[in-house]
């Protein structure tokens, strides 16, 4: 079953006028660097790695995150996944929506109940996955210093980031029932999604081997099968979720001359 959720977010960042063109994403004129978290379903980052520039791709930063051992990625264990959007490949560990049908749930909103195999499992699968992108909400609410662009250095800027997944964490165990998280409660919220302006553009490099990622496309369409029958039957099918904490150690924090990451 699905153990947490995996995704970049934009965060807003000050960068020295010559070094900026990296930085500038989405076609804006601000800079950002590019923050990839995993979350669990009680909103909580177990995972994130900080000051990638803000033009480079998700993917690619989940790729050299699982390429380097020192990272000390929390893999989930064989017959568990994160849930990830079509930016990702789709592989052993990492469950990613059919391609080429309705995924955001504004796409649902505007056109529709969901229809055929293909776009049931997809409005499943962004309502489960949505949890992330809550979480980034209850996040940037709480810290307003991560949408403005900080006068730091920017080993500083990151360590910010990191010092608020922090005290978010913390702050979430002791108030998961406050106002602000009945707020982003809904899992049909629907939030300014950095991913939704990415080109979703899988990666295709020799990490992921062939028989994974077949594995998890028939894993897919087994799931899709259970749940358009569950559908036909007027059930309300879901994802079954796990506590991450069931793959995670001790926390572990990193600042080298890669970009940083912190393990919660």
């Amino acid at each position: 079953g699905v153990v947490g959720a995996i995704d970049g977010t934009l965060i807003h960042a000050c960068i020295p006028l010559d070094k900026q063109v990296p930085y500038r994403a989405c076609g804006r004129g601000e800079c950002f660097q590019n923050v990839m978290v995993i979350c669990d379903f009680d909103m909580l980052f177990k995972y994130v790695v900080v000051g990638w520039e803000g033009t480079t791709h998700d993917s690619m930063i989940l790729t050299e995150t699982l390429r380097d051992p020192n990272h000390n990625f929390p893999m989930p264990p064989n017959d568990k996944y994160y849930l990830v959007d079509a930016a990702y490949t789709h592989t052993k560990g990492f469950m990613a929506p059919y391609r080429h049908v309705r995924y955001w749930l504004n796409d649902f909103c505007s056109g529709g109940r969901a229809r055929g195999r293909e776009e049931i499992f997809n409005h499943y699968h962004t309502r489960t996955r949505n949890v992330i992108v809550r979480a980034f909400g209850v996040l940037n609410v709480r810290f307003p210093i991560l949408k403005r662009r900080p006068p730091y250095l920017f080993s500083i800027q990151r360590n910010i980031v990191i010092a608020c997944i922090t005290l978010h964490n913390f702050l979430q165990k002791l108030s998961i029932d406050d106002e602000l998280n009945l707020q982003y409660d809904d899992e049909d919220i629907q939030l300014d999604n950095d991913d939704a302006n990415q080109i979703q553009i899988p990666s295709t490099n020799n990490e992921f081997g062939r028989a994974d990622q077949v594995f998890m496309q028939q894993l897919r369409n087994q799931i899709a099968n259970q749940f358009l029958y569950a559908n036909r039957q007027t059930k309300l099918p879901f994802f079954y979720a796990t506590k991450v904490a069931s793959c995670t150690s001790s926390n572990y924090c990193a600042l080298t001359d890669h970009p940083p990451l912190f393990y919660f």
